[in-house]
């Protein structure tokens, strides 16, 4: 079983961009976390950053048709990228869409997520337990499969 765990823009700035929002916690504690609890799930999982619109739907469209789920936070994109939902529309992997802040409690602008509407799920707000969390999901129903 292999899950993607897909994060955009910014979120390599994790720990140190706008704490008192996302807290301090980096992307490297997220996969250390995510990992360590894919071993105990029989889980193999892949990582992967970028701040490019492109780089990320490159990497979904090369990955994507053989992963078993996605993890996805895709940052700002969320909000703005029809290219990215158009992606991810395209692949049979389920797809759960994780923000480490409640978007919803946020700008308005904020409160519409593009990738969210071809998603089985969105969890939001719940900082790195989102990650995890998401990852229980997708194992339990890859199994299921």
């Amino acid at each position: 079983m292999r899950i993607l765990v897909v994060n955009g823009p910014n979120l390599n700035l994790l720990g140190r961009r706008e704490p008192d929002i996302y807290g301090t916690t980096t992307l490297a504690d997220v996969e250390k976390a995510v990992r360590h609890h894919a071993g105990e799930l029989s889980v193999d999982v892949a990582f992967f950053q970028s701040n490019s619109e492109g780089a990320l739907i490159d990497h979904l469209q090369a990955e994507g048709f053989s992963a078993d789920g996605i993890i996805l936070n895709a940052g700002g994109l969320t909000h703005t990228s029809i290219a990215l939902r158009d992606c991810l529309a395209a692949l049979p992997a389920p797809v759960v869409e994780v923000h480490v802040s409640n978007i919803h409690s946020r700008e308005p602008f904020r409160h519409q997520s593009l990738t969210g509407a071809v998603a089985v799920g969105v969890i939001a707000g719940l900082g790195l337990r989102g990650y995890l969390l998401a990852l229980d999901y997708l194992a339990n129903e890859a199994r299921k499969a």
